[in-house]
C-alpha cells in the first residue's frame, strides 16, 4: 500500500506541471476549464453553450459549487486555465475555494465567466465587485423595459429584454454583425467609474430601469437608462479576461433557440442573437481572438545588421518588431497603423508610428537625438479588445569623442576669424609702433 501511495504521488508530481502549464502565450488553446454549477441540471439546460466550448477543444470539468473537494490549485500549481461560475445562489463554495482564491486565480493571468440572476448571493456580488461591477442592491430587482422588450414576453412584465446596444468592437463581439437582438432576463449592474479596465459590452436602452416587477415603484429607481449594463467585460493589466453577465438564462438553450421580435419593430427573427453573441464573447474571453504576441525588439545602424552595444548621438538607426495575432488555430500577421515606438529617457525624445509590411513586421528609422545618456526603446500598445503589449530594451547613447568632430566646425567660423584678426592686428600694431617716427 505504501508503494502504491508513492507511485501515485510521483505520477501527480509529473502530471500537475503539465496541467498547470496547458495554456501558454505561444499556443493559447486546448485549455482546461472548471465549470461550477449550483444545479447539475444546468448541464442539459445550457448544453448548446457547453458543447460549443467542447467543439473548440476545451476540456470542461463540471462540479457542484458546494463540492467539498473543490480546489483551483494543488501543490502550488493551478489545475485549470479558466473558470465558469454558473452558481448565482451559492452562499459559500466548497473545498478550498473562496472569493480570495478566485481573485488570485484572475491575478495569475487566468480567465473567468461569472453569471448572476435575481438569486445572486453576497458571495457572487462580492466577486463581481472585485472586478469593478456592482449589481443592484435590491435582490428582488430586475431589468424592466417597456419599450425594448420582446413581444414573446408572455408574463407581460416586460422583463424579457430584446437588447441590441452592443459595444462597437469586432474583436470582442466578432466581425459578423449580430442582426437579431439578444434576449436578456436578469439583474442590472453598473460599472465602477474609477475602474478603467471594465467595459460595457451589452447595454440597456435609455428607457430601461431596475426595479421589482411585482410591486409598484415607491421611489425613483437607482439604476436607469444606458447607465445599466447587462453584460460587461474586464481585461486586467496582466491580460486576464473576465465576463460578467446579469442573466444566467441568457446562456440557456431556451433563449438560444427562441425567436425574437423587438417591441415596435417590424423585424422578426426565427432565432435570437444569444448563441452568436455568447459564442463570440467566449472566444474573446478565452483568448481565441484579440490575443497578441510580439517578438524581440530589433535595432541597428542604417546599413548594418548587427545590434550595437552603444549608439552615438546623431546616428541613423533602424528599428523593427514582429507582432502576431492568434486566429484561434494559428498565429497570423497582425496588421495595424497605430503601433508606436518611443526612444525614451525620463520622457520620449522620439515618438514614431511604425510602418508595416502587412506580414507582421513593424519598422521605422530615425536619428538618435543630440542628447547622451541611457535610453530605452519602448513599445506600449493598448487597443480595445486586444491584449496589452509592453516591451522595452535599454541602450546607452554617447557623445562624440574628441577625434570624431569635424576639423573645422562651421558654427565656429566667427571665432576662427576673431583669432586670425587679433593676430593680424597685433602684427600691424607692432610694425607701426617699431618703425613709425
Amino acid at each position: 500500500m505504501t508503494n502504491l501511495s508513492r507511485s501515485v504521488a510521483l505520477i501527480s508530481l509529473f502530471l500537475l506541471p503539465l496541467l498547470s502549464f496547458s495554456f501558454s502565450v505561444d499556443n493559447p488553446t486546448d485549455r482546461r476549464v472548471l465549470v461550477l454549477l449550483d444545479d447539475l441540471s444546468l448541464k442539459s439546460s445550457h448544453s448548446i453553450f457547453f458543447n460549443t466550448l467542447k467543439s473548440r477543444g476545451f476540456d470542461l470539468d463540471f462540479k457542484l459549487a458546494e463540492d467539498s473537494k473543490l480546489a483551483l490549485q494543488r501543490y502550488g500549481q493551478y489545475l485549470y486555465d479558466g473558470l465558469i461560475i454558473f452558481a448565482p445562489s451559492t452562499e459559500r463554495f466548497g473545498g478550498s475555494l473562496d472569493s480570495k482564491s478566485i481573485a488570485d486565480f484572475v491575478d495569475s493571468g487566468r480567465d473567468l465567466i461569472l453569471s448572476a440572476d435575481t438569486s445572486a448571493s453576497d458571495l457572487i456580488r462580492g466577486i463581481a465587485l472585485e472586478c469593478g461591477v456592482d449589481f443592484d442592491e435590491d435582490s428582488s430587482a430586475m431589468v424592466i423595459d417597456h419599450s425594448s422588450f420582446s413581444v414573446s414576453d408572455v408574463d407581460g412584465d416586460h422583463t424579457l429584454i430584446a437588447a441590441d446596444d452592443l459595444v462597437k468592437s469586432n474583436v470582442i463581439v466578432g466581425k459578423t454583425k449580430i442582426e437579431a437582438p439578444v434576449l436578456f432576463r436578469g439583474v442590472a449592474h453598473s460599472l465602477n467609474p474609477t475602474n478603467n479596465l471594465v467595459l460595457k459590452v451589452l447595454s440597456a436602452s435609455p428607457s430601461a430601469y431596475s426595479a421589482n416587477p411585482s410591486s409598484k415603484l415607491s421611489s425613483p429607481p437607482q439604476l436607469t437608462g444606458s447607465a445599466i449594463s447587462l453584460v460587461s467585460v474586464m481585461q486586467a493589466r496582466n491580460n486576464a479576461r473576465v465576463v460578467i453577465s446579469g442573466s444566467l438564462q441568457m446562456f440557456s438553450d431556451k433563449l438560444f433557440r427562441s425567436g425574437v421580435q423587438k417591441a415596435g419593430s417590424p423585424n422578426k427573427y426565427e432565432k435570437s442573437g444569444n448563441e452568436q453573441f455568447v459564442t463570440e464573447l467566449s472566444k474573446w474571453v478565452f483568448h481565441e481572438r484579440g490575443h497578441l504576441k510580439a517578438g524581440s525588439l530589433v535595432h541597428h545602424r542604417v546599413g548594418e545588421t548587427d545590434e550595437p552595444a552603444i549608439y552615438r548621438i546623431k546616428d541613423d538607426l533602424e528599428f523593427s518588431v514582429e507582432i502576431l495575432e492568434w486566429s484561434g488555430k494559428s498565429w497570423e500577421p497582425y496588421v495595424a497603423d497605430d503601433v508606436q515606438v518611443q526612444f525614451y529617457m525620463m520622457s520620449p525624445y522620439v515618438l514614431k508610428t511604425l510602418s508595416t509590411d502587412m506580414k507582421g513586421l513593424f519598422h521605422t528609422s530615425f536619428k538618435v537625438p543630440d542628447v547622451y545618456g541611457v535610453f530605452q526603446f519602448k513599445v506600449e500598445y493598448e487597443k480595445l479588445g486586444y491584449t496589452t503589449l509592453s516591451l522595452s530594451k535599454q541602450i546607452p547613447v554617447r557623445p562624440y569623442r574628441h577625434n570624431e568632430y569635424e576639423r573645422f566646425i562651421p558654427t565656429a567660423y566667427p571665432y576662427y576669424g576673431a583669432c586670425f584678426t587679433t593676430m593680424a592686428g597685433f602684427f600691424v600694431f607692432s610694425f607701426v609702433y617699431l618703425y613709425h617716427k
